[in-house]
């Protein structure tokens, strides 16, 4: 039973391009010569057309066509962002087929496992690594590599190079009369496990969701984009890519993919941004080297930069002093795969408050449940899991409201989170812990922390597990941007000491008192999306994180000592 109104933006939903096909020809009819895209060949930035996308489009789809490949069919793409990618995936979704990313990174045992879930007709990969992963897939009919392959025997094998080698038969893109119910992308939900959950998305999703945010900002074709974002996660995949696509941007590659700092740092100064996308963790890595820099920070807030934006967690307020500090607005947006994937987006003139997610774009409408859970209604809701309607059946009700698994309230200033309805845990005393709200206090204030994680179902008391910003040890970063008295550790020892401190304080200003942790412990170690540590939109995942730790969780609360010399415990009795 819903017990509240529901809330929706006070502005409409304008009319938008009915599938992507009809947007692609409006696009190189108005933007023609000007970049849609460029990465770093020859270490120099190569841009690649309008007009030239639309050709390799119309080569690739005439391919596909020859090959078997119709609408409806699946293509399984394996890769990390690339020039490649873009064009195979704009080709097969503007015809009416679906594309399916999958995170490179995945094993092979996952990449196999996902797959083979999918269904797909035809797969591509980018490189060796990847094709080794699917290559004994025997129900593909195609697949399409993007680099050297070693290998001769397999007739099923094909280079991309020969989509896109021969003259179009046409000169108008296919998929012009296709329904905006069509699906055209599936993608798969951060940290699947168990039978995988790929959500399915129309175009009408999709571009539904780039005309709401037409109405809130105004992006042009004069906007440049750094992107580093994995287009196998909605974040970049959706958002990111189509907010520069259909506003006619031009979207750069960051080629070292957000990994190596001083690579983002180098590429920033030869695209020069209007406007990022990213989350807190480069936020945090791009705020220490302005720290230390007066140089990387002219370079940084130039004149041109116009705002950034950030999800996936909530930025720490000594990143969100320094962005205001220099004029710049910070826009947070809210959402999931399946809403694909944002519902609410903060107002840049209005002063950000902890936790909140600003209120509904165009289009979209929240309410809150009796219990909490938010509750997501509008032409952005995904059609459903595929193959996997009793997990669709969870989510969705017969009126089509989403139910997103996230709690919260609706405020004066829009709509502020409050926990996973699913980390929300009991103590041995039936007391409800909402974990996430303490680790977003701790994680705010000390920028020497990366990540916080509180455990505690089902015993007398929480712990906490952090795990330090390491990057951070080697240099001081400059005292504004840090709590006061701070000691500024040069090491995980004066680290733990530190905490000591601080710990203490955030643990007297939590209530109720049985929120209160006892121990944390702080751990010499990385968490990764390798390892699915990390969600691609590097969110901490608690199912992974609770597993790979369990054993110095456990130590500390039966024998209340570390279980590794990796292991720092600190004791706030």
């Amino acid at each position: 039973m819903i017990i509240s109104d529901h809330f929706s933006s006070s502005f409409h939903l304008p009319d938008y391009s009915k599938n992507l096909a009809t947007l692609l020809k409006e696009n190189v009819n108005k933007f023609s010569c000007h970049p849609v895209y460029q990465e770093v060949k020859n270490e120099t930035y190569r841009p690649l057309s309008w007009e030239k996308l639309y050709q390799h489009i119309l080569s690739i789809q005439d391919w596909l066509q020859s090959n078997g490949f119709k609408m409806g069919d699946r293509m399984a793409i394996l890769s990390r962002n690339c020039q490649e990618m873009l064009e195979l995936e704009l080709a097969v979704m503007s015809m009416g087929a679906v594309s399916v990313p999958i995170f490179p990174g995945y094993p092979e045992s996952q990449a196999k496992h996902l797959l083979n879930f999918c269904n797909p007709t035809f797969a591509a990969v980018d490189d060796q690594e990847q094709y080794a992963k699917i290559k004994s897939q025997k129900l593909l009919k195609k697949i399409i590599h993007f680099s050297t392959i070693e290998e001769n025997d397999n007739p099923n094998l094909t280079s991309f190079e020969n989509l896109t080698s021969c003259s179009p038969s046409s000169t108008d893109i296919c998929g012009l009369n296709i329904s905006p119910d069509t699906v055209s992308l599936m993608m798969y939900t951060s940290g699947t496990m168990g039978k995988p959950k790929c959500v399915q998305l129309t175009h009408k999703n999709i571009l539904s969701q780039q005309a709401s945010m037409k109405v809130l900002w105004d992006l042009n074709q004069r906007d440049r984009f750094l992107s580093f974002l994995p287009w196998h996660h909605s974040f970049g995949g959706i958002f990111e890519k189509f907010a520069a696509i259909v506003n006619g941007a031009t979207l750069s590659l960051e080629h070292s993919y957000g990994k190596d700092i001083n690579t983002l740092l180098h590429n920033w100064e030869q695209i020069q941004p209007t406007v990022f996308f990213s989350v807190p963790l480069i936020y945090q890595e791009i705020a220490t080297k302005v720290m230390q820099d007066s140089k990387i920070e002219q370079m940084i807030f130039h004149n041109e930069l116009r705002f950034i934006f950030t999800a996936a967690a909530p930025l720490p307020r000594t990143i969100t002093d320094l962005f205001d500090d220099h004029g710049i607005p910070i826009v947070e947006g809210w959402g999931l795969t399946e809403t694909s994937p944002c519902c609410t987006v903060t107002d840049p003139n209005i002063p950000r408050e902890p936790g909140i997610v600003g209120k509904p774009i165009p289009g979209v409408s929240v309410k809150i449940d009796e219990d909490g859970e938010i509750l997501v209604k509008g032409p952005n809701v995904m059609t459903g899991y595929y193959n996997n309607p009793n997990a669709t059946t969870e989510v969705m009700e017969e009126n089509g409201w989403f139910r997103t698994g996230d709690v919260g309230k609706y405020t004066e200033s829009g709509l502020k989170l409050i926990a996973r309805k699913d980390r929300i845990f009991k103590l041995s005393n039936a007391e409800k812990v909402i974990p996430t709200e303490i680790e977003n206090l701790i994680a705010k204030d000390c920028a020497y922390l990366a990540h916080a994680y509180m455990v505690g179902n089902g015993r007398d008391h929480p712990i906490i597990l952090l795990f330090p910003n390491k990057s951070l040890f080697s240099q001081k970063p400059d005292e504004s941007l840090l709590m006061k008295k701070c000691d500024c550790p040069t090491g995980m020892n004066d680290y733990a000491k530190c905490l000591q401190e601080c710990l203490q304080r955030w643990n007297h200003s939590i209530l109720p008192k049985y929120s209160r942790y006892k121990k944390a412990i702080l751990i010499d170690y990385e968490l990764s999306i390798e390892n699915e540590e990390l969600t691609p939109s590097m969110k901490l995942a608690p199912n992974i994180v609770g597993k790979v730790f369990k054993a110095e969780i456990d130590s500390l609360y039966e024998r209340g000592k570390a279980a590794s010399d990796t292991v720092y415990v600190i004791d706030l009795e």
